[in-house]
């Protein structure tokens, strides 16, 4: 007969993945879900230059160095560019 899972495992927010073990019974392990690759808020876009793999680590560890890298596309930006530059 199969164990209640503890409160933390209950939820959906993890993945369950069958494992068979050693001893020959199948056994259930709990992993986080991956996530989605980083995506600009105002188009949608992924937003390029970000390590889509390393999510220990903050923004400022994998984020490119330009400016508003790793929030919004290259696409907000140089529109963002092009009205500053005309002073709206």
């Amino acid at each position: 007969m199969g164990v209640m899972p503890r409160p933390a495992h209950r939820s959906r927010s993890v993945r369950r993945i069958k494992r068979k073990t050693p001893g020959g019974r199948t056994a259930v392990r709990y992993e986080k879900k991956a996530k989605g690759v980083p995506r600009c808020p105002v188009t949608g876009l992924a937003i390029g230059g970000m390590d889509k793999k390393i999510y220990r680590f903050g923004v400022r560890v994998r984020a490119p160095s330009r400016p508003y890298g790793g929030v919004f596309s290259h696409k907000v930006l140089a529109r963002g560019l092009r009205l500053a530059a005309r002073g709206l």
